[in-house]
């Protein structure tokens, strides 16, 4: 799982039907935390400037109740406040 700050959104009107309805967002993750942009699926209702959790591979399928679905990496959490991160 990574910590990382929601800085944008992908539209995507053709995509597996598995992913119907789904929301996309690009997430910066912090700076010990990965190694550059990715797209995160978002089932919390995360915003453009907010922290989040991320989890990652088959974690993030579950975590979404996806299993079936071609997802890699998925928002679960919205973060509040924390306690020695950067951003």
């Amino acid at each position: 799982m990574i910590v990382g700050k929601v800085v944008g959104s992908v539209v995507a009107t053709r995509k597996n039907e598995n992913l119907l309805g789904n929301k996309f967002m690009i997430i910066e993750p912090l700076d010990d935390m990965g190694n550059g942009r990715l797209v995160a699926i978002d089932n919390v209702g995360a915003g453009i400037g907010e922290m989040v959790l991320v989890a990652l591979g088959s974690a993030a399928r579950i975590g979404c109740k996806m299993e079936s679905s071609p997802v890699d990496a998925a928002i679960v959490g919205i973060v509040d406040h924390s306690i020695g991160l950067n951003g």
